[in-house]
């Protein structure tokens, strides 16, 4: 009985807070058990807004641990992995809590997201670009212009299909925080491999976001054919 009650909670705050938006991500029922468990847990005197200021925070963590990986010890990288949870805690609650709450503000906070999303993703971007040795600081700008061109694909995806989505097939922003925990403590453990990692990485978002740009033209290209 016990049992059944959890599942009918879980069901109810699921669909409550997850309505507005579609994903496809590998980690999606983990994410969502582990969210649909913090909300109710979150004290009273924190609001979404103040989460959304925790995930820019934890991505400051993240330009911190470069700046001390460079200047000081190498081991100072794993403080990013810090970062990124604190930066997930943020990011992944904040939309989430004002839905389970039922005080959503659904295009101020769409605005607000993009806008911390993007200064995070450049705070860890200016981060490496610390960090990297000179001939590869430009997989620095590299990164944070692919990720900018991912963010503008699930704009444009938004406004063609009136369906937003924050993942780019199997991996969303949760995967590439994975990704970016891992190539730090490999390069804790192999220095220099951060450069390869990097370029690996940059080569993928690449891929994904040609694949993505290609789908998004075919579905404006079908709409217009529909409205015609």
């Amino acid at each position: 009985m016990g049992k059944e009650i959890q599942v009918e909670e879980y069901s109810t705050i699921a669909q409550r807070t997850f309505s507005d938006r579609k994903r496809t991500n590998i980690l999606k029922r983990a994410e969502q058990l582990t969210i649909v468990f913090l909300l109710p847990k979150v004290p009273k005197f924190i609001s979404p807004n103040l989460l959304t200021l925790l995930g820019t925070l934890g991505s400051g963590f993240v330009f911190l641990a470069f700046v001390l990986g460079t200047y000081s010890a190498n081991w100072y990288l794993l403080l990013g992995i810090i970062g990124l949870a604190i930066n997930w805690l943020g990011d992944s609650l904040d939309g989430r809590l004002a839905y389970y709450r039922n005080i959503p503000r659904r295009w101020y906070g769409f605005a607000l997201d993009i806008i911390a999303d993007w200064i995070g993703i450049v705070l860890i971007g200016f981060g490496y670009y610390i960090y990297a040795e000179n001939g590869t600081k430009v997989l620095a700008f590299a990164f944070v212009a692919l990720y900018g061109w991912s963010i503008i694909i699930s704009q444009l995806r938004y406004k063609i299909t009136d369906q937003y989505g924050i993942d780019s097939g199997l991996v969303g922003p949760t995967e590439l925080r994975f990704i970016i925990a891992l190539i730090l403590i490999t390069e804790v453990l192999f220095p220099g491999s951060i450069t390869y990692l990097a370029g690996l990485i940059t080569i993928a978002l690449f891929t994904i976001n040609t694949i993505d740009s290609l789908k998004l033209l075919k579905l404006g290209d079908l709409k217009d054919k529909n409205q015609g």
